[in-house]
């Protein structure tokens, strides 16, 4: 039975996030230290103390969920816990890249810096958004997205699970998608606290110009696969890792098919690394006869590693 450590992206932040596990342990605070020398300020008393305004600015969210997933990662690593594969959702993806050696962390820290800085800038704040739509299939989705195009750019975003597809677009497009979706027999639409369109077409200039930042990024082999989530299958060399993470920003994030991808291929173990447990949620909805462990305090660290010790893979 194969692991997969997936990352968590944007939404799982919190502010307390990492903080137990620096207290208590020499490799978080590395990780921690080195994200702060980077970035110029104290992103650690962000993620610890917020406040939760600050840390939920899109600029500032990106590098903090990224440090807290790999603070989690580095304990984890420290307790004999490897992986066979990885995924990361969105933003998750760099925290993928950085476990499996194909980004160095200071890289990345910088990378979702300016990532977040060039999505968050991409469209005028408050011209357009992001909402998740529950209940619907697919094709349904598809006519719902078609129909709202009348009102202007609205795209599926993020195909998260069955049932559940999240839209992102101009805003009078996304309220036309919500009330179609409401008469074509959705269950809820909820408002993303987003301050953009992500993975939509109104991110194209963005990804240009991250492409010329990743220019400047050394891309090395990677030591396990990583899942990509343009196109919910393996990517393994340096221009393919590139290519994804610049057609990431712009496409929808094809976590379903990723998921379903790594349990194809013998993955019976998920542990999620870093900030709560959506993607454990989400996995679930995907293959119910998985198991799921998420590691992002010492509770939460003693239950996964308890497990993995009974299913003899630790």
């Amino acid at each position: 039975m194969k692991i997969a450590f997936v990352f968590p992206g944007q939404g799982s932040q919190y502010v307390g996030m990492g903080r137990d596990f620096y207290g208590r342990y020499a490799e978080a605070q590395e990780v921690f230290a080195q994200a702060d020398a980077v970035l110029g300020f104290s992103l650690s008393t962000l993620c610890f103390e917020g406040p939760k305004e600050e840390l939920q600015k899109t600029v500032n969210t990106q590098p903090a969920v990224l440090t807290a997933s790999i603070a989690a990662l580095a304990v984890l690593r420290a307790h004999g816990v490897g992986t066979d594969v990885a995924a990361g959702h969105s933003l998750g993806e760099y925290a993928a890249l950085v476990a499996a050696g194909a980004l160095d962390f200071a890289a990345a820290v910088r990378l979702t810096r300016r990532r977040g800085q060039l999505m968050q800038e991409a469209v005028p704040l408050g011209s357009g958004g992001m909402v998740a739509v529950l209940g619907l299939d697919r094709e349904r989705i598809g006519e719902v997205v078609r129909a709202a195009r009348a009102k202007g750019v609205v795209e599926a975003a993020n195909y998260n699970c069955p049932g559940q597809v999240v839209l992102a677009g101009e805003m009078p497009a996304l309220e036309e998608a919500v009330r179609l979706a409401k008469e074509a027999g959705a269950k809820k639409s909820v408002i993303l606290p987003v301050s953009g369109p992500f993975h939509s077409s109104l991110m194209r200039r963005a990804s240009e110009l991250f492409a010329l930042e990743l220019e400047k990024v050394q891309v090395k082999k990677l030591a396990f696969p990583v899942v990509a989530n343009v196109s919910g299958d393996y990517i393994s060399t340096a221009a393919e890792v590139r290519s994804a993470l610049i057609r990431q920003i712009y496409s929808p994030v094809l976590w379903e098919e990723s998921i379903r991808r790594l349990v194809a291929d013998g993955v019976g173990v998920f542990v999620e690394v870093g900030p709560g447990k959506v993607l454990s949620t989400l996995i679930k909805r995907i293959a119910p006869g998985v198991n799921c462990c998420n590691v992002e305090d010492q509770a939460s660290l003693e239950a996964t590693l308890t497990f993995l010790r009974k299913a003899g893979l630790l």
